[in-house]
């Protein structure tokens, strides 16, 4: 064969074999990273030993932004076949400072109008789950799920200028840490359609009073995945958690009211 003629076909028959199979709807093992475009909507109440906090909204009332666009990192694992375990982590941040047009009670210390507040917060997120898909199909899978989102939320207040218009740099501070576990239990889907393409759905539900935490969590979650190349993809999905909790810890005392959504794009590993 002519050496000339021959590069073109052996160039052909090297893209054939990098076509990609078809998904399943299942992998053994995936890892993700690329970034989450969080939406937060949050109010908090810290009561101190003698008197009730002040429900704050931490945008409207302190100027936190409720978007921020932050970096995540996913890991699932199917050691059997109809077991799945997957790990997730986030972590997000903000501080601002702002007049306040109302007199809050965070922790104990009242907050007077018209005084010059900074606030800053720091949220880790971690999130553990576990799947048995009962049913296993080619194209499809679905199974009950167990969910649990670990909060580690951190939120300071310090007071820069008084109401009276006195300069105080924060001499008036007041922190609270709260661990908040938002356990839920739902379902999962996957449905893989095309050679290319997987579509899920994850759902649950919680409510509870575990370790002086009374809590109501609701979870969704709902994505695609496009993977051009065997072993590498892109993926898309949106998801909302909704807790309403009360808690009377040695960290934390008061309600916190908490939505966290939105859209991850990342870039996914998986055989």
């Amino acid at each position: 064969m002519n050496t000339r003629n021959a590069l073109p076909l052996m160039a052909l028959l090297a893209l054939a074999s990098m076509e990609c199979r078809a998904v399943e709807p299942l992998d053994t093992f995936s890892a993700r990273i690329g970034g989450y475009v969080t939406e937060f909507d949050t109010e908090v109440r810290a009561d101190g030993e003698t008197q009730s906090g002040t429900s704050i909204d931490l945008q409207r009332d302190l100027g936190l932004d409720e978007s921020n666009t932050v970096a995540f990192v996913g890991l699932t694992w199917r050691p059997f076949d109809n077991h799945e375990f997957g790990l997730s982590y986030y972590q997000d941040d903000a501080d601002s400072s702002r007049t306040i047009n109302r007199t809050l009670v965070f922790e104990g210390t009242t907050y007077e109008a018209q005084s010059t507040v900074r606030a800053e917060i720091d949220l880790n997120a971690y999130d553990l789950y576990y799947v048995w898909w009962a049913a296993n199909n080619e194209n499809w899978a679905l199974g009950p799920r167990v969910g649990l989102v670990w909060y580690s939320l951190e939120l300071g207040l310090s007071l820069q200028v008084d109401s009276a218009g006195n300069q105080v740099g924060g001499a008036v501070s007041e922190t609270v840490d709260a661990d908040l576990p938002a356990p839920s239990i739902g379902g999962s889907w996957r449905w893989a359609p095309a050679d290319q393409w997987r579509f899920s759905a994850d759902v649950g539900y919680f409510s509870a009073d575990v370790n002086d935490i009374d809590a109501d969590i609701t979870f969704g979650r709902i994505g695609v995945e496009w993977f051009p190349w065997e072993q590498t993809g892109i993926s898309l999905d949106y998801t909302v958690r909704r807790i309403e909790a009360d808690a009377e810890t040695s960290d934390f005392d008061g309600n916190l009211e908490f939505v966290d959504s939105g859209l991850r794009l990342g870039f996914v590993y998986r055989f």
